[in-house]
């Protein structure tokens, strides 16, 4: 009796243990249900706020929770297992992507958008377009006034603010435009970087649009999809209190080398500030993660993007031209 109680009570031992292993390990989640949490550049915060509105919506026991925050921050989440999605606007490096692979984990690239960074001033600034040329001396220093590079300007000291230092447009500017300059003393971070943004809080993309829009001598450096016009339908205008600046590649801008933010120039390749979004997740297949990851680079999550003003990756471009006899 002895022994068989001994028995039984190393049986019982065993299937807790394994009933307890069993629960940590297997995943309750399905493509269309659970929860999941993702990292976001804080830089694509409203197009992802609508993916998340429109997905949850169509499946209501899904619930994506998202942490945004600037691009260092957001990589490193991913890198270190602490997210296993991502949305940002570069690929991994050679360097994260091993670390990942170390772990025995696969690693999925999606390109899911064409995105702008837009040239944003005060509406009372009558400069409508620059180069690229321009913006680099903008950005390194060497043109502090309005008058460098728009003669007769009488706003005097340049002032330009972007959203933080770790910040994904920040990076795209110094390795696009700037290339081994650093960047100038009027060049100004509008906040200092957390690891997350407060809900509570404005962003700092919005303290950038607050500043432009009530600064007259200020040059904001922002994403499209944070000034595109929600009310829209052809995705060709922008919101009200900013004036969005038109850029050339030419070293001398004129109305007709100068291209504003919009998703026909993405696709023709003609606006100088463009970048690619990308999804990245690191988690296995079956989940809600991946659930999320199908709807975004989808139809349905495909129509967001353009409205939201950016070039969807894989739908929806049809690019039609007009000529005259």
């Amino acid at each position: 009796m002895k022994k068989l109680g001994f028995i039984l009570c190393i049986s019982t031992i065993i299937v807790f243990f394994t009933s307890c292993y069993e629960n940590k390990s297997t995943r309750t989640d399905t493509m269309t249900s659970g929860i999941a949490e993702i990292v976001v550049d804080e830089c694509m915060a409203p197009i992802i706020d609508e993916q998340i509105n429109v997905f949850e919506a169509l499946y209501p026991n899904a619930t994506i929770i998202p942490t945004y925050t600037n691009e260092y921050d957001a990589y490193q989440m991913l890198v270190n297992d602490s997210m296993r999605l991502i949305i940002g606007a570069r690929e991994l490096t050679p360097g994260e992507e091993a670390k990942i692979k170390a772990r025995e984990q696969r690693v999925l690239t999606h390109k899911i958008a064409v995105d702008g960074v837009a040239i944003i001033v005060n509406p009372q600034n009558k400069l409508s377009y620059l180069s690229t040329a321009d913006l680099k001396k903008v950005f390194t220093g060497q043109a502090t006034n309005w008058k460098d590079i728009h003669p007769g300007s009488k706003l005097g000291n340049i002032s330009v603010v972007f959203d933080s230092p770790n910040s994904s447009t920040v990076r795209f500017i110094q390795d696009s435009i700037c290339r081994k300059d650093p960047l100038g003393s009027n060049v100004k971070a509008i906040s200092k970087d957390t690891a997350t943004i407060n809900i509570n809080e404005k962003t700092p993309n919005q303290r950038v649009l607050d500043y432009v829009s009530s600064t007259p001598n200020a040059m904001g450096v922002i994403g499209v999809n944070w000034i595109s016009n929600p009310t829209d339908t052809t995705s060709l205008s922008f919101i009200n209190g900013i004036k969005v600046l038109a850029v050339s590649k030419d070293e001398v801008a004129t109305p007709d080398n100068s291209y504003q933010p919009y998703p026909y120039q993405f696709a023709l390749n003609q606006y100088p500030l463009q970048r690619d979004i990308y999804i990245i997740i690191t988690d296995p297949s079956g989940g809600l993660p991946s659930g999320f990851v199908n709807f975004v680079t989808k139809e349905k999550g495909q129509r967001i993007i353009l409205k939201a003003g950016l070039l969807p990756a894989t739908q929806l471009t049809r690019l039609v031209r007009i000529t005259t006899d």
